[in-house]
C-alpha cells in the first residue's frame, strides 16, 4: 500500500486548488467558467451570466472574537463575498449562509451577528434567501455563497490582461493588515495585564479596514457609468503583490509596479513606522484590503486618470520581461508575493 504523504503546506492554497481542478472538467454547456477565478460563471440567458462564489470564515483562523464585534463580523462575512462578484464586474443579488455554532453562543449573540449581515444586505442590495445551521465543537464557522449577474460582454476574468494595459487599484493598501497588527498587539498587552486599557485612539480607520471592510461595488457602478470594462480584475484579499501575480500567471504576461504609486493611507503609514515595519511591504503584501485590482486599455486612460479613488500603479508587459517593482530610485527588482498563506 502506498504510504506517501504530501503535506498541504507543500502545495499552498492555490497549489491545492490547481491540484483539485486538474481532476475535473466541465461537463455541462451552461458551465462557462469553473475553478480558477473570483466566481464561477454560469449561462443564464441569451445576454446574461449568473455568477456564483463561496467564502468561508473560521474562528481562530480568519477572525478572533476577543476583539471582533459580532455585528462587524456579520457585515464582513457578506462583504468579502460581494467583493468576489465585484471582481467579475457583476452585480450581487442573493446570498445563502451556512453557520456552524457552539452552545457558548446565545440567541442574542446570533442576533448581533445577523444585525451585521442585514446591514451588509441593505448596503449592497442583496437578499438573504436561505442557508443552513448546525452545531460546532471547534468555534464559529461561517460559509456564505453569493449569486450575482453580469452581461455576456461585460464579464471580467483574471486571465485576459494584455501587454501595455494599465494596472489600477482602488482605495489604499495595507491598512487592514496594520489594523490587525495593532489589535493583536493590544490583545497581548491585555493578556499580560488585564488592567491595561487598549491604546486605539487615532487608529479608527485601520481598525475599520480590518474589522468591517466594504466591497467596492461603488467603483463597479462608476466604471459602468464611464463605459470602462476592465481587461482583467481581481479583488485584493491576499495582498496586491500576490493578486497581481495571479493575473499575470493566468494571463501569461509580466508586470511593472511603481513603488511611488502604491496608495497608502497616512494613518497606515505612520502605524507601520511605529511598529518598525516597511509601509511599502505592508501595502504590497498585507491582505484583506478587499480593494479592486484591475487592468484597463490605454484608450481608457483619459476617462479614469483623474478619479480620486483609483490609483494607476503600473503596467502590464510581456511575460519575458518578468514581474518587477520599480523602486523610487528607479531600480527594478523582482516582485515577490509574501501575502497570506493558508497552510
Amino acid at each position: 500500500m502506498d504510504t506517501t504523504r504530501t503535506e498541504l503546506a507543500s502545495l499552498g492554497e492555490f497549489g491545492l486548488i490547481n491540484h483539485i481542478n486538474s481532476r475535473f472538467s466541465l461537463q455541462n454547456p451552461e458551465s462557462i467558467k469553473g475553478i480558477g477565478d473570483d466566481a464561477a460563471v454560469i449561462a443564464q440567458d441569451a445576454t446574461h451570466y449568473t455568477l456564483l462564489s463561496t467564502d468561508m470564515l473560521v474562528e481562530g483562523v480568519h477572525f478572533d472574537l476577543s476583539y471582533t464585534p459580532l455585528p462587524h463580523l456579520g457585515f464582513k462575512a457578506v462583504a468579502v463575498n460581494v467583493s468576489d462578484i465585484a471582481a467579475m464586474y457583476g452585480i450581487p443579488k442573493q446570498i445563502v449562509i451556512g453557520l456552524a455554532v457552539s452552545n457558548r453562543f446565545s440567541v442574542e449573540a446570533i442576533d448581533a451577528f445577523y444585525e451585521g449581515v442585514k446591514a451588509a444586505c441593505d448596503t449592497f442590495k442583496v437578499d438573504l434567501i436561505g442557508g443552513d445551521t448546525t452545531s460546532s465543537r471547534s468555534g464559529l464557522v461561517i460559509s456564505i455563497s453569493v449569486v450575482g449577474v453580469t452581461e455576456h460582454d461585460k464579464v471580467v476574468y483574471r486571465n485576459t490582461a494584455k501587454p501595455t494595459d494599465i494596472v489600477c487599484v482602488t482605495g489604499d493598501l495595507g491598512a487592514a493588515y496594520l489594523g490587525l497588527q495593532v489589535l493583536e498587539r493590544e490583545k497581548q498587552v491585555y493578556m499580560q495585564d488585564p488592567s491595561m486599557q487598549p491604546e486605539l485612539t487615532g487608529r479608527e480607520y485601520i481598525l475599520q479596514r480590518q474589522l468591517r471592510p466594504s466591497a467596492r461595488m461603488d467603483i463597479i457602478h462608476e466604471l459602468r457609468e464611464m463605459g470602462i470594462v476592465p481587461t482583467a480584475m481581481i479583488d485584493v484579499s491576499d495582498g496586491v503583490a500576490s493578486d497581481i501575480l495571479h493575473i499575470c500567471k493566468q494571463s501569461n504576461v509580466g508586470v511593472a509596479l511603481f513603488e511611488d504609486k502604491i496608495p497608502i493611507d497616512a494613518t497606515a503609514y505612520d502605524t507601520a513606522i511605529e511598529l518598525k515595519l516597511d509601509p511599502i511591504v505592508c501595502a504590497l503584501n498585507g491582505g484583506e484590503d478587499y480593494e479592486l485590482l484591475f487592468t484597463i486599455q490605454q484608450s481608457d486612460y483619459e476617462k479614469i486618470k483623474n478619479h480620486a479613488d483609483i490609483s494607476l500603479i503600473g503596467y502590464i508587459q510581456e511575460a519575458a520581461k518578468g514581474n518587477e517593482l520599480v523602486t523610487k530610485s528607479g531600480n527594478r527588482i523582482a516582485l515577490q508575493a509574501q501575502g497570506w498563506t493558508h497552510f
